[in-house]
C-alpha cells in the first residue's frame, strides 16, 4: 500500500487557509489588504500541491485507485471552487458595491463646519480659512482634514 496522499489534503486545507486569513487576518494591514498578494501566494502554493496530489491521486501503482482517484477529485474541485470563491468576492463583487453618492470627492470644497478643538472650544472651517493663525500674518490658504477613526 502506497504512503497517504498529503498533497492533496495539504493542497485542500492551505486553500481554506488562504481564504479564511484574507478577512479574518490580512484585512487589518494595507499592505495585504489593498492587494491580496500573500493569499495569493497562498492560493499558488495550494495549486502548485493540487496538481502534485492529483498526479500520485490518478498514478496506476495506487493500492485503492477509485477511492484514491474519488477523494482526489473531490478534494481538488473543492480547493479550485474556493479559489474562485475569492478572485470573485475580492476582485468582482468588491468593485461592484456601489459608491457613495454623498461622499465628497477629490478637489470638491468640503461643506462649512463647527467642530470643537483640542481646547474645547468651538471653531468652523470658514473661521479657519479667513482668520490668520498668528497676528501679524496672511490668512491660511487651506485647511487640512484628518478623518481620523481610532478615536470613538
Amino acid at each position: 500500500m502506497k504512503k497517504f496522499n498529503w498533497q492533496i489534503w495539504a493542497a485542500f486545507l492551505l486553500s481554506l487557509f488562504a481564504f479564511l486569513s484574507y478577512p479574518l487576518l490580512f484585512v487589518m494591514f494595507p499592505i495585504t489588504r489593498d492587494f491580496p498578494w500573500a493569499n495569493l501566494l497562498f492560493f499558488a502554493v495550494a495549486v502548485a500541491l493540487m496538481l502534485f496530489g492529483l498526479r500520485r491521486a490518478f498514478a496506476s501503482d495506487r493500492a485503492h485507485p477509485l477511492r484514491s482517484r474519488i477523494v482526489g477529485g473531490a478534494l481538488a474541485t473543492f480547493s479550485v471552487v474556493v479559489l474562485g470563491f475569492f478572485v470573485f468576492t475580492v476582485f468582482i463583487w468588491a468593485r461592484l458595491m456601489p459608491a457613495s453618492h454623498g461622499a465628497p470627492q477629490a478637489g470638491q470644497q468640503a461643506p462649512d463646519f463647527t467642530l470643537a478643538d483640542t481646547t474645547g472650544r468651538s471653531v468652523s472651517l470658514s473661521e479657519l480659512l479667513s482668520s490668520p493663525i498668528k497676528e501679524g500674518s496672511a490668512s491660511p490658504k487651506g485647511v487640512l482634514l484628518i478623518f481620523y477613526r481610532g478615536y470613538w
